[in-house]
């Protein structure tokens, strides 16, 4: 099969690594994962993986390179997925193997392993910070792992575990991990759900049809099935579903929630529902806190679509200044377009994004956008903007600087690479090239997101390590290749 590419103009974004769907009790199970893993496509493009159960043929397995839609749509492959329970996941690689053409198919989540009591499948979302010390541990005690993600170690800690039954296994295994995790795991008769005690990551329980339960990253994956959102799984919860039944147990010590606050401002999609909260009126309100801490003079409100547009929405109905659609998304230029030559490079956005020439032209013009990363794409769009003959560009970013690289399942280039750990606003408005350059400050976007107080810098209420350099999780493999945190965090601290 001819392997997966990555598209040569999205380097200048942040990445999920992937999302996590699964069913029980209901026919066909891998059809339905296969729905709820097509609505979490924006979590993870570069490959899926579907595992199911039934009596007659045991755990059957087809794990994919792209998109959701290419594989697993064919009836010849989901008839080799039978049974009434099955997990799958969609993935974008952070930990393990960077390089889309050099990823092995055995990368490609979900991971199953056959223990003394059955079969045990797993899929994981996030980044376990502590996974080179376990897997250097695990290969010292005789373990041989199969992959290159951290979310195997997962599997090698199970089968080291003297508990009698798989769920305990699991929460032995957990216990050791550190990081963020939700994890979904089926065993022949069990559908599984963890979240690790700061909550990092998102998890959801679904109901469909009599007896059915669903498990997912997104309330949005609900929907596409039909399912009815029960409750999201709390943070240091585990719940094991069979025979229409959900137990429930906390095996952590009780933590304080730390909720990744990005997945409000990118992540997730707008039609999700996050903490009983719209994430779409999340992001509006980002735009109302964006239009009321930095107000300008101008012409036209255009977003950079499509993770703009909530902002962009609110930023124009917040100063009044008219929204339009100043930048047109190609909706067909997907990830696996063609070959990047060097000539297509140079092409840049121009491929995936164009101007809206007679809307744009002879105005002051503000761009809303959702994060600056490295600064290049930024660029290229105030360009395109210009070239178009507006008089004016003004930037308004939904999210404040990101300066600090994520450890718990974002895909973020190293420190050294991001813009706003080099430079000043200032500097990052002059290297960029516009008029200003403004971003929501920390306390605006915990505003928008249902903090009425904004920040607390005591205790806070999300993860913002992005943006604040404030770690809940010391990231314990980064610390041994020498990577430096923020002096005085208090993850720093805990660390030494």
């Amino acid at each position: 099969m001819r392997p997966f590419i990555a598209h040569p103009f999205d380097d200048d974004r942040l990445h999920e690594e992937c999302g996590v769907f699964g069913v029980i009790g209901v026919a066909e199970a891998a059809n339905f994962v296969a729905l709820g893993l097509h609505a979490l496509q924006h979590r993870g493009q570069e490959a899926g993986g579907i595992i199911a159960h039934d009596v007659q043929h045991g755990f059957q397995s087809a794990h994919r390179f792209g998109y959701v839609r290419d594989n697993f749509t064919k009836q010849s492959l989901m008839e080799t997925l039978p049974g009434p329970l099955a997990i799958g996941h969609v993935r974008y690689s952070t930990a393990g193997t960077k390089s889309a053409a050099a990823t092995a198919i055995r990368d490609v989540q979900p991971f199953f392993g056959e223990f003394v009591m059955g079969g045990c499948a797993i899929a994981h979302n996030g980044n376990i910070t502590n996974a080179r010390a376990l897997r250097r541990e695990l290969v010292e005690r005789g373990s041989i792992f199969q992959s290159s993600s951290d979310s195997e170690c997962i599997i090698h800690l199970m089968a080291r575990s003297i508990q009698r039954n798989i769920p305990e296994r699991m929460k032995d295994a957990l216990r050791r991990v550190e990081g963020a995790f939700s994890v979904i795991a089926m065993t022949r008769t069990k559908l599984i759900g963890v979240r690790d005690p700061l909550g990092v990551r998102p998890l959801v329980l679904g109901r469909i049809g009599d007896d059915g339960f669903v498990l997912s990253s997104e309330t949005c994956a609900l929907d596409i099935i039909g399912a009815e959102f029960i409750r999201e799984i709390e943070p240091g919860e585990m719940v094991v579903i069979s025979k229409g039944q959900i137990d429930s147990s906390r095996p952590f010590a009780p933590s304080s929630p730390r909720f990744c606050i990005f997945e409000h401002v990118y992540f997730s999609r707008p039609d999700s529902i996050i903490g009983g909260r719209s994430v779409y009126e999340t992001r509006r309100a980002i735009g109302v806190e964006l239009a009321r801490e930095a107000p300008v003079e101008a012409d036209l409100v255009c977003p950079v679509p499509d993770s703009g547009t909530p902002a962009a929405i609110g930023y124009a109905q917040e100063s009044g200044i008219p929204y339009g659609m100043g930048i047109i998304r190609n909706q067909y230029m997907g990830r696996t377009f063609i070959e990047p030559t060097e000539q297509i490079r140079n092409m840049g956005v121009r491929l995936k994004l164009n101007v809206n020439r007679a809307l744009v032209a002879g105005k002051r013009v503000v761009l809303v956008d959702d994060s600056v990363v490295r600064g290049t794409t930024s660029r290229k769009i105030k360009d395109m903007i210009l070239d178009a003959g507006a008089r004016e560009v003004h930037f308004r970013i939904a999210s404040p600087p990101t300066a600090w690289p994520c450890f718990y399942g974002v895909d973020t280039p190293e420190r050294d690479k991001l813009l706003a750990a080099k430079m000043t606003p200032e500097e990052m408005r002059e290297w960029i090239g516009v008029d200003s350059l403004r971003f929501v400050s920390l306390d605006g976007l915990y505003r928008a997101a249902g903090e009425a107080g904004g920040r607390n810098d005591a205790c806070p209420q999300y993860c913002d390590a992005c943006f604040s350099g404030d770690y809940p999780v010391a990231p314990f493999d980064q610390l041994e290749r020498g990577f430096e945190m923020k002096p005085g965090s208090e993850s720093a601290h805990a660390a030494e």
